[in-house]
């Protein structure tokens, strides 16, 4: 029988929101209420519809871990679009596994830590906003690259990617937290991209096209 862990404590909500989305689900109700104060029904039922899109859309349901030892679980939710070795990247030496994975704006946007660790290094860069969906936003995107070390001195990098909606990476982690395997580090507003990098010889257990969630899918096994 798989065995599962809370990497956080349950909130016990029937319908949680992560605190990025209050101020925005805010601005929007209110809007709607003065638009319905001042007679304009069309415009406050389309405010309400967006306002219910919004609160949807900022939704943070608790998700369960596995506990298998060496499990890499994924930090987004969404769809595989990448699933290569490369020779090299910007943030850790070496060839390695990468993984990159699309959300769309149904997706989840919350992000979970792939695995144990301490944040080793935090890169921010700003970019442009193509398409999360196209290979290109890996290269030139605004982005938000964080390297976890594991107790065995494995490095592991993910990088939050904006997408062509996306204005808004938030990250709430820093250099030096000691983080657990699925716990929460902040998400992409709006339609975004996650790529992974692991060692080259992570077993895997998904392919392009499958669909992940955070905390909760593997995509492989560290050696």
């Amino acid at each position: 029988m798989e065995k599962y862990f809370w990497s956080e404590p349950q909130r016990f909500s029937a319908f949680p929101i992560a605190r990025p989305g209050y101020g925005v689900i805010g601005a929007s109700a209110f809007a709607t209420a003065i638009l319905a104060l001042i007679g304009f029904a069309g415009l406050s039922c389309f405010g309400l519809i967006v306002t219910f899109f919004i609160c949807w859309f900022f939704r943070d349901p608790d998700r369960i871990v596995p506990t298998r030892k060496g499990a890499v679980v994924s930090p987004a939710d969404g769809k595989v679009v990448v699933h290569e070795v490369v020779k090299e990247n910007p943030f850790i030496e070496g060839p390695c596994l990468k993984i990159s994975i699309f959300m769309s704006v149904l997706n989840v946007h919350v992000n979970r830590i792939p695995y144990e660790g301490k944040i080793s290094r935090i890169v921010y860069n700003p970019g442009k906003f193509f398409s999360a969906n196209l290979d290109k936003a890996s290269l030139d995107n605004e982005q938000n690259a964080l390297v976890l070390e594991t107790a065995e001195g494995k490095k592991i990098c993910f990088i939050q990617i904006a997408g062509l909606v996306a204005r808004r990476i938030i990250c709430n982690v820093q250099e030096g937290d000691e983080l657990l395997r699925g716990q929460r580090f902040g998400m992409i507003c709006f339609g975004s991209r996650l790529d992974v990098f692991l060692p080259p010889d992570t077993r895997t257990e998904i392919s392009v096209g499958d669909k992940v969630q955070a905390g909760t899918s593997i995509l492989g096994y560290l050696n």
